[in-house]
């Protein structure tokens, strides 16, 4: 694997797929409660979250606890989150993954 081009990848795509699905959703960026990547790598996470202008308090991240536990790390770190109170009912959820061959998606929830 390329670091530095995964990286590279990921900090321009995984945004742009987030922007893109809020716009299909009608949603500014402003509406975002949590963001919730893919847990490969807290560069990542960091820099995505710092190009859609997202503060680090509305990160959904426990990389640091797991490590990049690949296809579950999105609904791990959202299960925590939610047992851990910090996603309520009414809160949007911008979630991103990517990996696979370099594919991505995006989907924009409402919680509850």
């Amino acid at each position: 694997m390329n670091g530095k081009e995964v990286f590279r990848f990921a900090v321009r795509c995984v945004p742009q797929s987030i922007e893109k699905a809020l716009e299909e959703a009608g949603l500014p960026a402003s509406s975002i409660d949590w963001l919730l990547l893919h847990q490969a790598n807290q560069r990542i996470i960091d820099a995505a979250a710092n190009r859609l202008s997202i503060p680090s308090e509305k990160v959904i991240s426990n990389l640091a606890n797991y490590g990049n536990t690949s296809a579950a790390s999105i609904p791990l770190a959202l299960d925590e989150a939610v047992r851990g109170g910090k996603v309520k009912t009414g809160d949007i959820i911008a979630a991103s993954g990517f990996g696979a061959g370099l594919t991505w998606g995006s989907a924009i929830v409402k919680w509850g």
